[in-house]
């Protein structure tokens, strides 16, 4: 497993990378501070999942450092280059605290996310154009999270099909090796 990084010196908020970005990725920064994300919350205590864009392929959109989401995430997302993915540790104080989220998040809940940065934009109204080149942005990527999602899908189903392919010839031989045992073999 790859190393713990401690964001902020005191444990309070840990990341390790799961994915490495490519070496050109970009990073979130004053010109591009509009990150998209795909992220998945779980309480550490339980290991339940509370919150995740996975399930139906949505996408989390904010500006970092401007306090629209939990201080882990202002802080972690400025360390992270597109196409990364990181767990997140956060301690209550960098996330919901004493208050929690109800009813998912108990007050004091320390949480693990698994976050994929997606991309870095400029904010709205900067160089990015219309709304409807907006629009046809989240659109194409959403498309492209829907051929990454079936492509999954369908090496999944290939595993499991060469699994049961496997138990099957593993089966076969262990039929015919008790046959021969018996006596009936050739």
């Amino acid at each position: 497993m790859a190393d713990e990084i401690d964001l902020t010196g005191d444990g309070s908020v840990l990341k390790t990378i799961v994915r490495h970005a490519k070496a050109d990725a970009v990073a979130p920064t004053e010109d591009l501070p509009l990150v998209d994300v795909h992220y998945e919350g779980i309480l550490a205590e339980t290991g339940d999942v509370f919150d995740t864009t996975r399930e139906d392929n949505t996408v989390f959109s904010f500006e970092v450092g401007k306090g629209a989401v939990i201080k882990a995430w202002d802080i972690a997302l400025r360390t992270m280059k597109v196409g990364e993915i990181a767990k997140i540790t956060c301690k209550p104080d960098y996330a919901y605290g004493s208050a929690g989220s109800p009813p998912d998040i108990p007050p004091e809940a320390t949480l693990i996310f698994e976050v994929e940065l997606i991309s870095c934009n400029p904010r709205k109204g900067s160089s990015l154009g219309s709304v409807s080149e907006e629009r046809a942005r989240l659109e194409e990527l959403k498309k492209q999270r829907e051929i990454a999602s079936a492509t999954k899908e369908e090496e999944k189903k290939k595993r499991e099909e060469a699994k049961a392919a496997a138990a099957a010839r593993i089966q076969a031989k262990l039929d015919s090796k008790k046959g021969k045992g018996k006596g009936k073999g050739k």
